[in-house]
């Protein structure tokens, strides 16, 4: 197929647009619009930072009941860091969990399958934590750290904010530090190409360099 279809938005169901609206706002997600028609139709739509897809609400815009959006996930590269800048927006974010059972960060009702902090080794896809709009919408954070080979295009390794990039080097300089003390301490002069190397690797899920 040589047509792209690029996945923008989603429409979640709210009750009050302007309650829903003032708190995407307190996300500090970015507003791209808010259009009103004489006929009673409204959209409104935010964008999370760094994300290639928005989302849309409003009023005469979908017939689904308000709150059963679930599982709408936002992907980031560091779970706890994440939960702390929600929690300091007044957010009311879970605790970081990784599953003792398949699918059970879904399960909003039940949370016995659930053992709190981030997944063992940090394992990429498998720490998560939950919060909710006013209407119940439920999102839902995954820390991914290394993307599953095929899941990225080589050529499209850029990273979409200066804290993503941060983040990104911080585990490579990680890894260097192992490298390193693998090649008995000494000093790497060729660090940028390893850091770069090991970046793309993360990023596109091929083998990462030792």
């Amino acid at each position: 197929m040589s047509t792209d279809f690029k996945f923008e938005a989603v429409v979640i169901p709210v009750t009050d647009v302007d309650k829903a609206k003032a708190f995407y706002q307190q996300l500090d997600w970015r507003l791209d619009a808010d259009f009103a028609f004489d006929n009673g139709f409204r959209v409104v739509q935010f964008t999370p930072p760094g994300s290639p897809a928005s989302v849309q609400f409003g009023t005469n815009i979908t017939t689904a009941e308000p709150g059963s959006a679930q599982g709408l996930y936002l992907i980031v590269s560091d779970i706890e860091t994440a939960r702390a800048e929600l929690a300091a927006r007044g957010v009311e974010v879970s605790e970081a969990f990784h599953p003792s059972t398949p699918g059970a960060q879904f399960q909003a009702d039940d949370t016995s399958g659930r053992i709190t902090g981030p997944a063992d080794e940090r394992a990429s896809y498998s720490s998560f934590a939950t919060f909710s709009d006013p209407d119940g919408n439920g999102w839902l954070l995954q820390e991914v750290t290394k993307r599953l080979p095929g899941r990225v295009d080589p050529a499209e390794t850029s990273y979409t904010s200066v804290d993503d990039l941060k983040q990104a080097l911080q585990r490579a300089a990680t890894a260097h530090g192992e490298h390193e003390k693998r090649n008995g301490g000494q000093y790497d002069e060729a660090w940028p190409e390893w850091y770069a190397a090991y970046m793309v690797a993360e990023r596109t899920g091929q083998e990462l360099p030792q």
